[in-house]
């Protein structure tokens, strides 16, 4: 297998480097040369590694036939087309945890600038002047911190605004309740927090749902004089609306991190005196850079290797590829043996799951969808873009999950409609986690999913095995085990051989030349 080839579009920490060098990844660092560089060298590029200044848009994306996993040194992924990544089959990965600490900590670092007007004292000594009274300050013991967006960074922030002995209230609709009060921080309506705080902080993503959330309507809400802090994403804020409120005095200050338009175009809001600014630094401290470059490095080689445990915003399920990697390789065997059955256009893909973890499910039930789609498109579909692919196709993919097991393990079955008519089939896990055939249609019928299979139907007739193995023998095909299906008083029967190589297509016709035979399907299961 040829090394991975990595190009490296933004400035990267030479840890994360390193790390993709020790991993056998070439990597082409164009960081320092432009969008012209990039869009020339992304052509062999199986990954690409960007910060916040690349856009990955779809005009790049079509230059990067090989490209399979884009990694974002950082958390938010607004300058990556995800919606294009994922029609590709290109994954997408983030680094969420990487500056955590280090945007907590700008965060009170600007409140704190907000309310003693640090940076307008500063500017004042630079000037020579020694002017006291005029910065007045305000402080945060015994005031009220609004947060809009209690996850990891909200919570962070909320432990450090108790240390300055702040009382903190904090806004989210997705969080549960229980996990606010172990930090003893009530959760309120957002109108019921901007009308009580003092000073109110942001931490939330920007998607259509957040965009302007704050409006002129609710900064009209909060107290007079309350000061604003934003270091999550420009947008969740009305710039519009908060320059009114600060030009009429309804507002105390605001300090901000991050704006609509990076950099921003109107220097009315940067240079009011009311306003903190500093462009988009949250993320910028030494220990975070070598975080976050280290983090996803790690990640990008992890997912080039097939690991689905990494951080990515567009895989379409979550779960720990350690416990649901068997479960993925049976479902996967299973459509791949559906589609040779059912053969040229599927129609519909019914998935039935029984014991199967109920966070597995719908990897699963993708898992089949890809075994299915495999022998028409190869490795251009994966886990990422397999539902377009479906979709695109006008396969109907249905999920049945029962939570108890089969009588003998968790086993999952798929219904197959296609040009050949419409099979059933079942398989399982054993004990050893090797995925098993253990169903034809409604013969029982036991067998590795594995290496390469022949399925004969045939009349169930004397000296069947015999002549095929023969036939096989003269053709100089090696049988490694033969396993049977039939129903006793019926003529109809089915006969799996694993054999040691695949067959060519007239060694096909041969066998489907013989009397007994009624079909032939042959099947490669060694790629995985």
């Amino acid at each position: 297998m040829s090394a991975a080839r990595i190009l490296v579009a933004d400035p990267l920490s030479p840890t994360g480097l390193d790390i993709l060098r020790a991993g056998g990844a070439e990597v082409l660092d164009v960081s320092s040369e432009g969008r012209a560089a990039v869009e020339a060298a992304i052509g062999d590029a199986t990954a690409l590694l960007v910060r916040s200044r690349t856009q990955v848009d779809a005009a790049l994306l079509a230059l990067a036939p090989k490209l399979k996993v884009v990694g974002r040194a950082g958390v938010g992924v607004d300058n990556v087309d995800v919606f294009e990544a994922t029609r590709r089959g290109v994954l997408v990965l983030n680094a969420p945890n990487a500056n955590l600490l280090s945007a907590t900590e700008h965060s009170l670092a600007l409140l704190l600038a907000l309310a003693r007007q640090i940076p307008a004292a500063d500017a004042s000594m630079k000037r020579g002047e020694w002017d006291r009274g005029r910065f007045l300050g305000v402080e945060l013991q015994g005031k009220t911190l609004g947060v809009i967006g209690f996850g990891r960074i909200g919570q962070k922030v909320a432990v450090r605004a108790q240390a300055f002995e702040m009382k903190v209230v904090a806004y989210d609709p997705w969080l549960d309740q229980d996990v606010a009060a172990r930090l003893n921080v009530p959760l309120l309506g957002i109108e019921a927090l901007l009308e009580e705080a003092d000073a109110v902080t942001f931490h939330v993503p920007l998607t259509p749902e957040t965009k302007n959330l704050l409006s002129a309507e609710r900064i009209a809400r909060m107290k007079k004089g309350a000061l604003l802090v934003n270091c999550a994403r420009g947008g969740v804020v009305d710039e519009g609306a908060l320059l009114d409120a600060l030009e009429s005095g309804h507002l105390g200050g605001a300090a901000l991190d991050v704006f609509a338009q990076e950099p921003p175009a109107d220097p009315r809001l940067v240079g009011h005196p009311k306003v903190v600014a500093t462009p988009h630094i949250g993320a910028q401290t030494v220990e975070a850079q070598e975080r976050v470059s280290s983090e996803v490095a790690r990640m990008v080689l992890d997912a080039l290797a097939g690991s689905y445990a990494v951080s990515a915003v567009n895989l379409p399920f979550s779960a720990d590829a350690s416990g649901a990697g068997p479960f993925l390789l049976l479902g996967e065997q299973l459509g791949r043996l559906g589609n040779a059955l059912a053969g040229g256009k599927i129609e519909s893909l019914d998935v039935d799951l029984r014991g199967v973890p109920e966070a597995f499910g719908r990897a699963v039930s993708l898992a089949v969808a890809k075994g299915a789609l495999d022998r028409a498109l190869g490795d251009t579909v994966n886990y990422i873009n397999v539902e377009w692919q479906a979709r695109d196709r006008g396969i109907e993919l249905v999920r049945t999950l029962h939570p108890r097991r089969g009588e003998t393990g968790e086993q999952v079955g798929l219904r197959i409609k296609g040009a050949e008519g419409e099979f059933s089939i079942g398989g399982m896990l054993y004990a050893d986690r090797q995925p098993r055939l253990i169903r034809l249609g409604t013969l029982p019928l036991e067998c590795r999913l594995e290496g390469h299979l022949l399925l004969l139907r045939t009349w169930d007739k004397p000296g069947v095995i015999g002549k095929v193995g023969t036939k096989l023998g003269a053709l100089g095909v090696n049988i490694a085990d033969i396993h049977l299906a039939r129903k006793d008083g019926e003529l109809d029967a089915w006969t799996v051989y694993r054999v040691d190589q695949r067959l060519t297509a007239e060694m096909i016709a041969e066998l489907a030349g013989l009397p007994e035979v009624r079909r032939v399907f042959e099947l490669d299961l060694s790629r995985v």
